[in-house]
């Protein structure tokens, strides 16, 4: 197993056993213990690619389809359209890969083949009702359990190693980290259609799917594309908490709560705060509100179930977390790489439009942070939870010392002398 640029990794046909393991009834292919199965292209097109479903099917994957590499020819001048509108925010690896990412063959020339795979994570509840319980955190559905990144990968891998020495060929496997646009591709591969919400709908899964994918250097035969089944429906362009949504299948990710959340570095912006609620890590309002979800089934994958402790954290709880603490609560999880500080900006968030004065005290000692970014949000919080007199009394303790422009800032935009 080799590692390619930009997370990619790539299995060549020299680099597996000439032979797979000896069991006392052969192998998963019927061959004879022992037998040599690395020579190129043991199996003819069709049957590599009824093998390689049969692969991701003993995997758990949910859906399967192939693509050919030249099949989204439209996704380019899309992504040309919304880089050029700076659309993309601060997610500067955007336009730096954008020409290998407008196609499977710009990122790999020697690809024959892309199958798309879909691992369905629908939730045992509708992730709105926590919404409500002003005092805890809502987290997205697809971060509740272990990162699926690294659970997909290790099933694309495996799926690999089983299937070079008896397909030939090389493969390399993506997940969400290389510049390959896994959404045009999985409609292509007819596993579902690209939504007015930008995310994938299928018929029989609804909007909860994840997304992995394999590339091939065999050329193996190709599934219909699925078309478009959102009609006049606009659901999930009018649940958007931030209105998001320019244009129906447009996302202006510097409104988004998920892209605010996860992926931005500095502070919210002062016109998304009370829209983001309690929501500290992603948001699937506009995935939850799909109508195609009364089609969905619960995620068969274990370890992408919600833990306990993320259905709804308490916010006083998660306030209360140093690095450590933060670090061992969420491993294997997708929160832990965005980091304490972000984590407990978009908490502190959350703590000031809860309206509850009770948790104040979490929010003052969070003032003496080392870091900048969670001090701001932490004047901002205090600004919602104590009255006039209160603060003026903090903002004269603390603003005189602060030395970070951007907090003395929120000191003076909270105090109304902005």
């Amino acid at each position: 197993m080799g590692r390619g640029r930009d997370g990619e990794d790539l299995v060549r046909a020299h680099q597996v056993a000439p032979v797979l393991p000896s069991t006392a009834g052969g192998d998963h292919g019927g061959h004879a213990p022992g037998r040599d199965l690395r020579r190129p292209r043991l199996l003819d097109s069709s049957a590599a690619k009824t093998l390689l479903a049969d692969l991701a099917r003993e995997e758990g994957f949910d859906a399967f389809g192939v693509a050919a590499p030249h099949s989204i020819p439209e996704a380019a001048p899309r992504l040309a359209q919304w880089i050029g509108e700076g659309a993309y925010g601060d997610m500067d690896w955007m336009p730096q890969t954008m020409e290998r990412r407008s196609s499977p063959a710009s990122l790999w020339p020697e690809v024959g083949a892309v199958a798309m795979l879909g691992l369905n994570y629908g939730p045992d509840e509708d992730p709105r009702e926590v919404l409500a319980q002003r005092g805890r955190g809502a987290i997205s559905v697809y971060a509740r359990g272990d990162d699926y990144h690294e659970l997909i990968k290790g099933k694309l891998k495996r799926i690999a190693s089983r299937f070079v020495p008896r397909a030939g060929g090389d493969i390399k496997v993506f997940v969400d980290t290389a510049p390959l646009m896994e959404k045009p591709l999985a409609q292509a591969a007819g596993l579902g259609w690209q939504g007015k919400h930008t995310n994938l709908v299928a018929r029989e899964r609804g909007s909860w799917l994840l997304l992995g994918a394999i590339a091939t250097t065999l050329p193996l035969p190709t599934d219909a594309p699925e078309i478009d089944h959102c009609g006049s429906c606009r659901a999930c362009l009018d649940a958007c908490p931030t209105a998001a949504f320019p244009a129906p299948y447009q996302l202006d990710a510097r409104r988004c709560i998920s892209y605010l959340t996860i992926e931005h570095k500095g502070p919210i912006p002062h016109q998304f705060r009370e829209a983001m609620g309690n929501r500290i890590y992603g948001c699937d309002d506009c995935l939850a509100a799909c109508p195609w979800n009364k089609f969905a089934a619960l995620g068969r994958e274990a370890r992408l179930a919600a833990r306990d402790e993320n259905r709804a954290p308490p916010l006083a709880e998660l306030a209360r977390l140093d690095d450590a603490a933060f670090r061992v609560r969420f491993t294997k999880s997708p929160i832990k790489r965005t980091g304490r500080i972000r984590f407990l900006r978009n908490v502190l968030i959350a703590i000031g439009n809860s309206g509850t004065a009770a948790l104040a005290p979490e929010v003052l000692r969070l003032l003496g942070d080392e870091h900048a970014l969670i001090r701001g949000a932490a004047v901002w919080a205090l600004s919602r939870l104590v009255d006039w007199e209160a603060f003026a009394e903090l903002r004269a303790l603390h603003l005189p010392v602060e030395t970070d422009e951007s907090v003395r800032a929120e000191w003076r935009t909270a105090s109304g002398h902005a």
